[in-house]
């Protein structure tokens, strides 16, 4: 039998408050198209209230602005962070663990904790350490000498190259890779000489990073994501990348060597950020911005080159008129050349 809960205890959960009925049973969560008798809805965005009046949900999850409807509310300062709360209650399943499959290739000297699910063709080198409750999915290679922490899960066909620290609580997608060399060459004339990539990878707990995202090894040191980092899919970070505590990452960003980026940052899809840069705590840079400097705290910044918010909507305003304005500059400046033409003329018939 499923999760049930009434709605007031619900509203205890996400520190709500019930308007309407607070008996009622919520048995599970559903977009507000598609929900039915028995199940919980939100609305996040009140330009979507009108559609309270269609929905068959039981109960919605509102912003405390709404205090009349239908049907029984919960309200809460932030419907969309209520909804994942709720949601994540409803749908998490205990951890039941499945053993080691005999289709796991594991090193004698690998220290195994307790609890584990192993699927079949798991590969783990020397001197590794999986601790207790960790779930690999088929395919993954974990080098030698990595270590995995508790509740950690890798899905399938993630790699793990040698000397990698995994903290606690950490998801990786299918396809991630952590590891890999960094791209690090110098010209000996034409030829490109390979430096050596000899650092390792620490993600620390509580990071989730999506699908075929890769992580490089420093060239010394280490390439570090602090804790309660989230990477979306297809991310490139490259060697010695420092990425601070509760960052967002979004899909296809680039972000060169050697950038430190500090607390709570932003980087929205498709940002390219150059390597040897310092980005603060706090700032936000909007999709497709190409960062070429140190950007300073508590900002947010978009365009390419990056720009504070409101230098770039002033600069923005002033591109379309470009043309406009050279055909003018052109005008003055043949204007001007008459009239120094003018001036020199009759100061030599003088």
């Amino acid at each position: 039998m499923g999760v049930k809960k009434k709605l007031k205890e619900l509203a205890e959960w996400v520190d709500g408050t019930v308007v309407g009925d607070g008996e009622i049973e919520i048995s599970g969560v559903a977009a507000i198209e598609e929900a039915r008798v028995g199940e919980i809805t939100f609305i996040a965005n009140s330009k979507y209230l009108p559609k309270l009046g269609g929905t068959h949900a039981s109960a919605v999850i509102v912003s405390k602005e709404v205090t009349q409807a239908d049907r029984p509310l919960l309200c809460v300062t932030n419907p969309y962070l209520a909804f994942a709360k709720i949601l994540t209650l409803f749908s998490h399943k205990p951890y039941q663990p499945k053993g080691i499959d005999s289709n796991a290739w594991i090193s004698p000297t690998v220290k195994l904790g307790k609890d584990l699910t192993l699927y079949p063709f798991v590969y783990i080198g020397d001197r590794c350490s999986i601790e207790d409750r960790v779930t690999l999915y088929p395919g993954v290679y974990v080098g030698e000498g990595s270590s995995i922490g508790e509740d950690s899960i890798l899905y399938s066909n993630v790699s793990i190259y040698s000397g990698t620290v995994i903290g606690k609580r950490v998801i990786l997608h299918s396809g991630v890779v952590v590891g890999s060399d960094g791209f690090g060459y110098v010209k000996e004339g034409k030829k490109n000489v390979k430096i050596p990539q000899v650092g390792s990878v620490e993600i620390e707990d509580d990071v989730e990073i999506g699908a075929n995202t890769t992580i490089d090894r420093a060239a010394l040191g280490k390439t570090i994501i602090q804790r309660g980092v989230k990477i979306d899919n297809l991310v490139q970070v490259a060697h010695n990348v420092a990425i601070g505590e509760d960052s967002i990452i979004v899909a296809q960003v680039g972000i060169s060597g050697s950038t430190k980026i500090g607390s709570n940052v932003t980087l929205a899809g498709q940002v390219g950020v150059v390597g040897h840069i310092e980005i603060g705590d706090n700032v936000m840079v909007g999709a497709q911005a190409g960062v070429t400097r140190d950007l300073a705290a508590d900002q947010g910044y978009v365009g390419s080159p990056a720009l504070p918010h409101r230098e770039f909507l002033r600069a923005i305003t002033v591109f379309p008129k470009l043309p406009e304005m050279r055909k003018t500059l052109i005008e003055i400046e043949k204007r001007l050349k008459k009239i120094e033409e003018t001036l020199s003329s009759r100061g030599k018939e003088k």
